[in-house]
């Protein structure tokens, strides 16, 4: 039988980490969360919540991934904790709900920067067609770039990695460093909101979404666990450096948003990195900032589409998904199947989000990113409440267990995670009850495929 080639370092590995999570969230989530709450104050918090959440999130999943370095991320952890069943359907959930609907949301930011671009120089936006087309192509162009073996793309990772670095770092210099256009009262102009009631924590809750969202993605290297030499060292290393990165970037990059465009600005520019360039370098500015956040969302795309495909391949392999998909390439050892798999259901959402929005909004409808997300919000959280949880699972099952890595902060990390991400969900469900219901139909339908499988 065919295996994965161990072609991963920890250069590529953290590559992977900083590529999965800067994506779109930095530059196109801060206009929601400001929509919502409405004042800095509120705003920040959001942000480190979201900071709080992956830090203790990263310790915990550091721990897991040493003690079981095997291709598939949570799939694993779950399965060893649970059992099959609820690894099948976490499974199921991220192929036909969560996981391929990010590839496409991201996508259409991809899209959305392009359209930016076009904009500026042309004077003409997209239509909803065009805005189709190209997310369409751009995650097929991306698909087969993966197919040739995991070395290409990982050689694909690290130049998208530094290429977000040097974007986002691009991004805080500039904003930062303007004080004849930047305004510090923006800090603090409306810094509370107006009362303090549930409104303000349902508002909270529902920017939390974007805040998840943004900072997702940091577990990425661990998909690829048998495919990074020494797993157990590299992977908590790859975490803990790429993690880091990032939200010192994410930090900076608000501080600059902020600096340039008040509390109202922020929430009527949906492209806000490139409303802040455009305030201090003109047009000029919005066409090179523009370039490089597509190129970051193409980048995150690309990372996206790499890591999840294995998740499917694991489950194939266990004898729990596609049996198709549970082959790899005999030259290249990549799952292809599974690729090209996923990339026809990623199509099937991304004409489900581009009709959804055509009815809501008309041909010129924007809103598009925003149901792509909370699609799939309250099942991806309930999925991460098991599998933080599950190490404590497996800390009873296996006291004995070799673990190359324990987590920091144990219980209170853990504890912090899980009260956070409870509340969130039950928000979640209040706020966005008829998308989060139609992820939880979609993931509930894979008890069906379940049960033939295993009478089968």
């Amino acid at each position: 039988m065919t295996e994965y080639k161990k072609d991963l370092g920890l250069k590529e590995s953290t590559a992977i980490v900083i590529s999965r999570i800067i994506g779109s969230g930095i530059f196109r989530t801060p206009a929601p969360i400001m929509a919502l709450v409405g004042c800095t104050s509120l705003f920040g918090l959001v942000w480190v919540i979201g900071g709080i959440i992956t830090i203790f999130g990263a310790v915990i999943y550091a721990e897991l991934t040493a003690m079981l370095p095997k291709s598939g991320g949570p799939y694993v952890f779950l399965k060893e904790a649970y059992g099959p069943y609820i690894a099948f359907i976490r499974g199921w959930a991220m192929f036909f709900v969560s996981e391929t609907a990010s590839i496409v949301a991201v996508a259409l930011v991809f899209t959305e920067y392009v359209n930016a671009i076009w904009e500026i120089t042309s004077g003409t936006p997209f239509n909803l067609l065009v805005t189709f087309t190209i997310a369409l192509i751009t995650i097929w162009v991306l698909t087969s770039i993966n197919l040739f073996g995991v070395n290409l793309s990982g050689k694909f990772q690290v130049i998208f990695g530094l290429t977000k670095i040097v974007a986002v770092g691009a991004i805080i210099g500039i904003t930062l460093t303007s004080f004849s256009t930047g305004n510090s009262q923006n800090f603090v102009n409306p810094l509370w909101p107006k009362t303090f009631d549930w409104h303000t924590v349902l508002a909270v809750g529902a920017a939390l979404r974007y805040s998840f969202f943004a900072f997702s993605g940091w577990e990425g290297s661990t998909y690829m666990a048998e495919e990074i030499k020494q797993p157990q060292k590299t992977l908590p290393l790859s975490l803990f450096f790429g993690i880091s990165g990032v939200m010192l970037l994410y930090l900076g990059a608000n501080m600059g948003y902020l600096f340039q465009l008040n509390v109202n600005e922020i929430i009527k520019e949906k492209w806000v990195a490139t409303a802040a360039m455009k305030v201090v370098l003109g047009a000029t500015g919005g066409i090179l900032i523009s370039i490089a956040v597509a190129i970051n969302a193409f980048g995150n795309i690309s990372t996206q589409i790499l890591c999840k495909s294995r998740t499917w391949h694991a489950m194939a392999r266990d004898g729990l998904f596609f049996e198709k998909f549970r082959e790899l390439h005999p030259r290249f050892n990549t799952p292809n199947n599974a690729l090209v798999g996923q990339g026809i259901w990623a199509t099937a959402l991304l004409v489900f989000a581009v009709l959804s929005t055509y009815y809501q909004s008309g041909i010129g409808g924007t809103n598009t990113y925003e149901i792509i997300i909370d699609f799939f919000s309250a099942t991806s959280t309930i999925f991460n409440l098991l599998t933080f949880g599950a190490i404590y699972v497996l800390r009873k099952k296996w006291p004995d267990k070799d673990r190359p890595y324990r987590a920091l902060f144990y219980p209170w990390s853990m504890i912090i995670v899980l009260l956070l991400y409870s509340v969130f969900l039950i928000i979640t469900l209040i706020t966005a009850f008829v998308p989060s219901l139609v992820g939880i139909v979609l993931t509930a339908s894979g008890t069906l495929y379940y049960l033939k499988k295993v009478k089968n």
